[in-house]
Order: structure tokens, then sequence, then C-alpha cells
């Protein structure tokens, strides 16, 4: 049962009232704990900066965090859905808005609301806090004050001011009207548009359309006196500029054969005759809030053919600003963008409309309930929760920024500035994004044996449409072929076999047949086996028809582990396989081993996993500094799982003398420099160990997952050690993404 809104109120109230109260604060971005980080972050250091600012003001980006703090500035007098509450009252909203700058693309926020309904006194106000911001927010003030004050401040501060209410509505509602329109096969400039509304929203939305390619005189608008029409008495000037030459005075009277209806206005006012007048396949953008012009199912119900957007999440296509602004200023922050071009704007709606068009990604799906998702009429534009409209709409509004000319700091490589955003989204976007680009170098054949899961042909087209590897789906061409039009997925760039009746399968069996006939293989066993296409996956990489393998996101660990044992085999000179993840903290990247296959290792065995975690972690350009771990430190303890890391210890120092590697140790002065220079100075690991080896696999096992379940750490892997090909075993139900990322890896290994 949904909750009542008096239940809703009770706990939104809660919320913001617990301790502290509301919902920002502010926390220092560097360390203030001993004396000699006071002196420099405040006096005698502050000095210094202070003076090079002095000297040139361009510093105040390197030295203070004035280029990564917008201030979202109101007076409350026109707060969405609650009117003019005054700039008190509005506090919560603004602080909802920080919040949002901040978890979606990282932005700090100075909330400032100013009790002042003079529009030029505001005015004074905002400019005289341009040394403080390297960005005005301005929000929830009324029109037609609205289109003046950002006006008066675009043109008096050479800082990014934007009016969300204004521009944030226009580019998302342009960003799904491209693609309702191809959907519905129409074309921008051809379509007649009907607004209902002309407050600061519609306005911006009107005059956005046209900059899109939209004919003005296709455009009508109405408000509540009806149509905005040339020679309407009283008319306010401010409408001098889209009122039509036209007969109709009323909606009723615009809306027959009209293409798209907007709606900016108050809940109810549309009804679904006036749907039913409406060209073939209209378009319905009803985005009054709480309540829309005609609620969703209604406006669905009131003819087939139409497409329709509300501003409600639990409607299908919310245009919500939330895919806008917090991206929008971070590209124009981090190019020092000194204002906001129509150039910037119109990039964003594009890049967003480009986004939508794309496969969209599991933890999208998962957070909607895993429901499909894809592109089509009740999906125009990305959901807010999607991480990638970062990645798309930053760079898209930096490159525009510096096009346009208004870029103090013009973005010079978009790829590195791609990768560095990756960081707001996680560590392990990050790390992906540069293993990524490894692997685009040169990208390779993989095999993926479980093609008929969708999962693995959503990864498959985002490793086409990055240019990663050229993926081989095995598996049943009509099943595969059928998932890809369910997803709308197009198969070109990748290679669907199936098993069953591959003109390979005859040879593949020869050679399995030689390769096993002593492990009691037969000629008819082996045509057998290779119509499993895990087997049939595996002869491809050994012979060479494929340069390696993702596999085990429906079977278990094992199941995909011995068939590469038995076909692969290990590199020369190994003598066991073993897992390894890459844990990845805020700060510090760790290597855990093993993680995966080795229950109780031996000495010999101990020495071997950590010998191949060095060689793997140099891939990473990472000197490897392993502590070989024990709940004992250096003889603290005889018992024989501590003596046998001693051992295993004494191997490898014989074997890679070069080494830097340190045990038997606990945790602690592997990774606590204070305590290891106290208790452990002979040490050759200071609490510097980048390289963790567990004594045995339940420890690792238990390791790896505290640190992603309890510690906060994102982890990459199963990365699968000491084979002679490429082989990479997924968890069992691993996601598109994950399925992604370690494809990614393979590649990078395969090279």
């Amino acid at each position: 049962m949904s909750e009542s809104k008096e239940q809703h109120d009770r706990l939104a109230l809660e919320y913001h009232r617990r301790s502290p109260s509301g919902k920002i604060e502010v926390i220092p971005s560097k360390p203030c704990v001993t004396q000699r980080d006071l002196s420099l972050a405040y006096t005698p250091g502050v000095a210094a900066p202070c003076l090079e600012i002095a000297r040139d003001p361009s510093l105040a980006a390197e030295f203070t965090g004035r280029a990564n703090l917008v201030g979202v500035v109101t007076n409350g007098s026109a707060v969405l859905g609650l009117g003019n509450i005054g700039a008190l009252a509005s506090k919560p909203v603004m602080e909802g808005k920080a919040v949002l700058f901040k978890r979606f693309a990282g932005i700090d926020v100075f909330d400032i609301e100013v009790d002042c309904s003079d529009p030029d006194k505001f005015i004074e106000i905002v400019e005289s806090l341009g040394p403080t911001f390297g960005g005005i927010n301005l929000e929830d003030i009324k029109a037609p004050e609205c289109f003046y004050i950002e006006r008066e401040l675009r043109k008096r501060m050479n800082i990014p001011v934007f009016h969300d209410d204004q521009h944030g509505t226009a580019i998302i509602a342009g960003a799904a009207l491209l693609n309702a329109l191809e959907l519905q096969g129409k074309t921008i400039e051809e379509a007649r548009i009907v607004f209902s509304g002309a407050g600061a929203a519609a306005m911006a939305v009107g005059g956005h359309l046209v900059k899109l390619g939209a004919t003005q005189s296709n455009i009508t608008f109405t408000d509540k006196d009806g149509v905005i029409y040339v020679g309407r008495p009283d008319l306010d000037p401010i409408y001098a500029s889209i009122a039509q030459e036209t007969e109709a005075r009323t909606l009723s009277d615009v809306l027959p054969q009209a293409d798209v209806f907007i709606g900016l206005s108050v809940g109810g006012i549309l009804k679904p005759e006036m749907i039913r007048s409406m060209a073939d396949k209209p378009i319905v953008f009803a985005l009054a809030n709480p309540t829309p012009e005609i609620h969703y199912a209604e406006a669905k119900e009131s003819r087939p053919d139409v497409i329709v957007a509300t501003g409600r999440s639990d409607y299908p296509n919310q245009v919500n600003n939330v895919l806008g602004f917090p991206y929008i200023f971070r590209g124009a922050l981090d190019c020092g963008a000194t204002t906001v071009t129509i150039e910037m704007e119109l990039a964003a709606s594009r890049a967003i409309a480009e986004l939508a068009r794309e496969v969209v990604p599991d933890s999208v799906r998962d957070a909607y309930g895993g429901e499909t998702i894809q592109f089509g009429p009740e999906y125009l534009i990305p959901k807010p929760v999607d991480q990638r409209v970062l990645l798309y709409v930053a760079p898209a509004v930096a490159a525009a920024a510096a096009e346009s000319g208004v870029a103090a700091r013009p973005i010079e490589d978009m790829q590195a500035y791609r990768d560095r955003l990756a960081a707001f989204l996680g560590r392990t976007k990050q790390v992906m994004a540069q293993i990524e680009n490894k692997a685009r170098q040169n990208p390779k054949k993989l095999v993926f044996p479980e093609g008929e899961r969708r999962r693995i042909l959503r990864a498959a087209h985002e490793l086409v449409q990055h240019g990663i590897c050229h993926p081989v789906l095995l598996g049943e061409t009509d099943i595969i072929e059928a998932h890809a039009r369910e997803l709308q997925i197009p198969l070109d760039g990748i290679d669907v076999v199936d098993p069953k009746k591959s003109d390979q399968a005859g040879g593949y069996a020869a050679a399995y047949y030689g390769l096993r006939h002593r492990r009691g293989v037969t000629p008819r066993s082996s045509a057998m086996a290779m119509q499993d296409p895990i087997l049939y996956g595996m002869m491809m990489v050994r012979t060479g028809d494929a340069d390696g393998l993702v596999a085990g996101v429906s079977m278990n660990y094992p199941d995909t582990i011995r068939p590469a044992l038995q076909i692969i085999g290990l590199k020369p000179g190994r003598k066991v396989t073993a897992g390894m993840y890459m844990i990845l903290q805020k700060e510090r990247t760790l290597f855990f081993a093993d993680t995966t296959v080795n229950i109780d290792p031996d000495p010999e065995t101990l020495a071997e996993i950590a010998l191949m975690t060095a060689e793997e972690v140099r891939r990473f350009d990472v000197e490897p500094r392993i502590a070989m771990l024990s709940f004992s430190n250096f003889g603290s303890n005889e018992h024989p799982q501590a003596s046998k890391v001693r051992k295993a210890l004494k191997i490898i120092r014989e074997r890679a003398p070069n080494l830097v590697v340190e045990g038997e140790m606990q945790v602690d002065p592997a990774l606590d420099s204070s305590l290891a220079q106290e208790e452990f100075p002979f040490s050759a690991i200071q609490g510097d160990a980048n390289v963790l080896v567990f004594p045995e696999l339940s420890s690792a096992n238990m390791a790896y997952k505290l640190m992603m379940h309890a510690g906060g750490a994102e982890a990459v892997g199963p990365i699968l050690l000491g084979m002679d090909r490429p082989i990479t075993v997924c968890p069992r139900g691993a996601s598109a993404e994950a399925v992604f990322n370690m494809a990614t890896y393979t590649v990078m290994s395969a090279d």
C-alpha cells in the first residue's frame, strides 16, 4: 500500500530534523590534524596563496575551491509547487539542490537565500558575491523578474550564471522532444507546437526549441487568458516576440492538427478529446508538477499513437532538471567558462538525447526493479540515476564553451578529461577508463560461451561501441537474434556462432580428441563435447581463432576453471592458477590473492601465487610491494599456518631477490605506517603494501567481500592468474557492466 501524503510529510519532517539538522555540511578537503597542518591551512601558511592570487587572480582556481564552488541563489519568490514562500522557507529546497550538485557531479555548493524582492538590489547583492563562486545557479525566482535578473548578472559577472528553472527545463525538454520526434517520424523544423503556459520555463523552452531548429511561426503560446496573439489587449511587452498572427483564442482552438503539446501551466487543463484532435502520432509533454496537465494513463488511453512525458518520477519519461544542471556546471567550471552560451545549452540537449539511444546499463535497470528499459516511446531521456550522463554532458558542454570562445581554460585532451570525470563515479570507473584506453589501442577477438544471455548481448554491444573487441557469441542463432530484436541491439560487429551447426566443430573435435584421448575422451564423446559452448569456446582460444574467453555469469566457478585447465592449461613454468581482486579505496588501490581457487595452499603454491600476482600488478604500471599475511608477526607464533607463510617468503626471495616482499605479518603493519615504524623498523614493508597475499582461501575470500560490503571499497575481478591464454571467469550473476569491465581487462591481457 502506498503511503498517504500525511505519512510522507511526517517522514520528510523527520528526515530533515534528524541530527545534524538539514541536508548539508562543510568538511575540510585537506588534513587538518597536526600543528603543522594548521600552520599550512591557516596562519602563517595561508599568506602565500593569498599573495599569489593578489598577483594573478586566475590562480584562485589552483589555490582555492572557487573553481568547484557554485552559489545556489534565490529570493524564494517562485518555489516549485509552493509559490512565493520567501527566502527563509525556501532554504530546504536550496539545500536539496546542493545535495544534487554534489551527488551527481562532485560540485560543492553554498546555498544563498536573499531576503530581497527588489530586482536591482538583488542583482547588486549577487554580483558582489562574484569572488566567492565559480558559477551562480539562480533558483526559484518569479517571472518576469527572473529574465531581467539573469540577463543583468550575465552582463556584469565573469562566471557562468544560469537560471535553472528556465534553461534546465528547456535543455531536458529539448532532448526529450528530439527523441520523441524521431520516434514519431517527424522533424523539429516542421512540427506544430502548442504551449500551455507562458512563464519563465515555457518561454525558455520555446526559445530553446527554436535554437534546436523549430520554426518560430509554428509555435503558439497560451496562458490563463488564452492564446498569446498579436494585438491582444494589455499584452505584456515581454510576450511581443512570441505573439502569433492567429484567429484562435483558446487552447482548444489551436490544438487541432498540432504535433506537439508542451504544458508548463496547471494540472488538468488538457482533456482527452483535445489530444484526439491533434495530428497523427502526437507528442504530449504534460510537465506541470505535482499534477500534470493530463495524467499519463489518461493521455495514453486517449489514443494509442501518443508519446507522453511528465515531470513526475512515477511515470515514464520524467523531464527532470537533475539531468542537466549538475553536468552543465561541471563542464563549465572545468573549462573556466565565463558564461553559459547558447551553444553550450544546445550541446547539453544533444548529448542527453544521444545517451538515451544507448543500451541501458544493468545498474540503471536494477534501480527500477529490473524492468526492461530501452530507447522508445516510454524511454526518451536517460533516468536520473544513470551515471553516464556526466560523461556525456560535461565534455559536450566544455567543448562547446571552447568553440564559442568563453573557455578560459579549454580542455586540451578530451579523452583524459573523460577519464578524470570517471573519478566522480567511483574508483572502478576511473581505473577501468585507463584499462579501456589500453585495450582500445589493440582490439582483440573475444569469445563468450554464454551468448544467449541478455546481459552478455548488452555487454557485447557496448564493447563494439567502444571499439574494445570483436565479440563472438556462442549459442543458438535464433535465440540470440530474438534477444537482439527485443533489446533493439544491432548485431553489427558481433559474430554469432551455434556450436551445434558450426563448420569448425569437426576440426575442434579432432583437436580436442588429440588433446584428451588419454583422459577418457573418445572420437564420439569429443564430437559431442564440441556442442557445449564452453568447450567449443576454449578450443577457439586454444587454436588461435579467438584471443580470449569470458564466461561464468550463469555457471559455477569450478565448471569454468576445469575446462580452462584441461584445454588451455597453465603458462610454461607455472604449476597453479589463482584468482586476484583489485580493491579500490578512495585514496588507495590494493591487490588481494588468492581469492577464488586454492583452498589451503602449501608454501610452494603460496610463493607462486605471490609471484604471479606481482607479475599481473605490473600490468597496471604499479610496482608491487607484497605483504605475506598471517595472524603472526615475524615469528611471534610457531603454528604451522604461520610457518607455512615464512617458508613461502623464503622461496619468493630465492626466486625474485629484487621483489619487495615481507612476512609473515598481520594486516596492521602491512597497511599502518606508524605501527610498522614503531614496532617493526626492520621490515621491508612499512605500512605501504599494495599486494596482500592471504595464507588460505577462506580469509582472502572473506576479506575482499568485507572490504566491499562493510568497508566501502569497490572491487574489480576476479582476475585469473597463471593461464596460458587470457581466460576470464566472471562471478556468477555478474551484471553487463561487470562483464564489460572484465572483457576489457581480458583484451588488455591478450595484448
